[in-house]
């Protein structure tokens, strides 16, 4: 057992930039390389009052988790934000509960205020830490509204990324005779971030998607160091309307405290 302090900070322009920017590649998967990711972590640190980073060697050192909220309203003429929009637009039509409603949120002429959560830590960081970074977004947004600041959404949109298990190709190629008979199953969802499960219940929609580029052949039995199977990635979109989100947030925290 090793015993780690986490520090929760704000975002910061001067210490945080390529940290940011490794966990936003790390959320993004095999698709990161489609967005100007450089433009999209100096728009996240442009507003140091919203969102937070969780360290353990201090204020100098690189986060190892972070979450923020972004107005896609707001931004919509920024480049970076244009191409986000036009990508979960259409990720969204694959998607049964999200491809009526999400795409016309999401739509240049759409009164929405679509507030687009994104959040990322390192694989073995511990779910607990989740609450409080909710909980402190809720809070500065709840500041920012009453600052008159542009944070007064209509809908959550949260990105985030699942797994589902696929058959090993190394145990296809070896043939084994006892997996001859085995019954094709519909695939499992598992989920990077456990919290996902809980807000998914105070949801309009949720789904998972699949990314436009195709990961390496094998690529899936690179990641089976643990398990039999291999796995393949996939993108996750969560909609949740503003009246919902604390409720949400409080489910996150019963979820993942075991209550």
């Amino acid at each position: 057992m090793i015993d780690v302090d986490f520090e929760w900070f704000d975002p910061q322009p001067a210490v945080d930039f390529h940290g940011l920017k490794t966990l936003l590649r790390q959320l993004l998967d095999v698709d990161n390389d489609l967005f100007n990711l450089s433009a999209l972590t100096d728009l996240i640190l442009s507003q140091p009052m919203l969102g937070s980073t969780v360290k353990v060697d201090g204020n100098e050192s690189d986060p190892y988790a972070f979450l923020t909220v972004l107005n896609l309203a707001q931004h919509k003429d920024h480049p970076v934000i244009q191409d986000l929009t036009k990508y979960l637009s259409r990720k969204a039509t694959s998607i049964p509960s999200l491809e009526s409603t999400l795409p016309q949120l999401l739509a240049p002429e759409s009164k929405a205020e679509v507030g687009l959560i994104l959040t990322e830590r390192f694989i073995n960081m511990p779910s607990e830490i989740v609450t409080p970074m909710y909980t402190m977004l809720q809070e500065e947004i709840q500041w920012a509204i009453d600052e008159k600041e542009p944070y007064n959404f209509t809908h959550y949109l949260i990105l985030s990324k699942t797994y589902t298990e696929v058959e090993s190709k190394l145990d296809a190629q070896e043939n084994r005779p006892q997996k001859k008979g085995k019954k094709q199953q519909e695939a499992l969802t598992f989920y990077f971030h456990p919290e996902d499960e809980a807000l998914q219940r105070f949801s309009v929609g949720s789904g998972n998607f699949d990314h436009d580029k195709v990961g390496e052949d094998g690529a899936s039995d690179a990641k089976r160091a643990f398990q039999e199977a291999g796995i393949r990635p996939q993108g996750h979109l969560i909609l949740v309307e503003a009246s919902k989100f604390n409720d949400a947030i409080k489910g996150v925290g019963e979820y993942l405290s075991g209550n």
